[in-house]
């Protein structure tokens, strides 16, 4: 039989292991994040709304080894000329439909981009402007809601976010002042914050969104390009930490997220829980309480929202 060398101490009264210090200094505090994920995004980023899924996921599970910094792009300044997005064959904004759509349609996270025909979206610095506004005055949790929203108002809605009454209703969504937010906005002031935003992209090397950087404390990281799937992020944030193993926490109640996000599409629910498209009504109406929500559908893709 092994012997652990357990003894009871007359002297010290206690009953352990022998050997064990007497007074020893122990740290129960959760270790400090020492990772900064540095998302590099646009309000107007087709393939970041297509990553939503899967960002949440990696935030939900993972964000407790890691502090998150979103920056602005600048995928738009305006429409001139020359060809804007030559690789996809964006030279117009009625060429931005098409590719919208088949982005949508790829990664079920529902776009519609007719507006690009009708009523074009002419920069992406105002609804960018906004959110660096609501990041100074307020912080980064609620510009970052109002990015989703703003997301969701121009993908599934089809409305022009670059449009100021627009603006001023989604930032009245998440109860702020949209009108002196979205005034403010349009001050000098907030191109110079939008500006610091484009410098830190420049040095951090990102050229095309969605970025996502993971550094450490040496200011070494990986840096992962475009959509990509949840292992991805998973091993990449291994890779910065140099461990073999992650402690992942485990996925919000469905009811939880939801109160939270406000409104999901079926393919975040699907992502963030492990669901078969086939199953989301069963796992809807099992998880979450008849009189809780909405179910609704957009361009063929389900979506549930709170009721209240």
């Amino acid at each position: 039989m092994k012997n652990n060398n357990m003894v009871c101490d007359l002297e010290t009264g206690v009953c352990g292991v022998a050997g064990e210090e007497e007074i020893e200094v122990i740290d129960f505090n959760q270790p400090q994040k020492s990772i900064n994920l540095y998302y590099v995004t646009d309000p107007i980023c087709s393939h970041c709304w297509a990553i939503e899924p899967v960002l949440r996921r990696f935030k939900e599970q993972y964000g407790h080894y890691f502090n998150v910094h979103t920056v602005m792009g600048g995928l738009l300044e305006k429409w001139h000329d020359g060809p804007i997005d030559p690789a996809n064959g964006i030279y117009k904004p009625a060429d931005v439909a098409g590719h919208w759509r088949e982005v949508g349609e790829y990664s079920r996270m529902p776009i519609d981009g007719s507006l690009m025909i009708d009523n074009p979206v002419q920069s992406s610095y105002p609804p960018s402007r906004v959110f660096k506004v609501i990041q100074k005055h307020h912080n980064d949790k609620l510009a970052y809601e109002y990015l989703r929203r703003a997301r969701e108002a121009l993908f599934a809605f089809n409305q022009n976010i670059s449009d100021k009454s627009v603006l001023i209703d989604i930032v009245n969504s998440i109860q702020l002042d949209g009108e002196a937010i979205v005034n403010e906005a349009e001050q000098p002031i907030s191109q110079q914050l939008l500006n610091e935003d484009f410098s830190l992209v420049r040095s951090l090397g990102a050229r095309g969104f969605p970025t996502i950087i993971m550094m450490n404390e040496e200011n070494k990281g990986v840096k992962i390009v475009g959509g990509r799937p949840f292992e991805y992020y998973v091993d990449g944030l291994k890779q910065v930490l140099n461990v073999e193993e992650l402690q992942p926490k485990q996925q919000p109640s469905l009811s939880s997220l939801l109160e939270k996000e406000k409104l999901l599409f079926s393919k975040e629910i699907e992502v963030m829980y492990d669901v078969d498209q086939s199953d989301i009504n069963s796992f809807i109406e099992k998880e979450l309480s008849p009189n809780s929500f909405q179910m609704k559908e957009i361009l063929g893709e389900l979506y549930v929202t709170t009721t209240k």
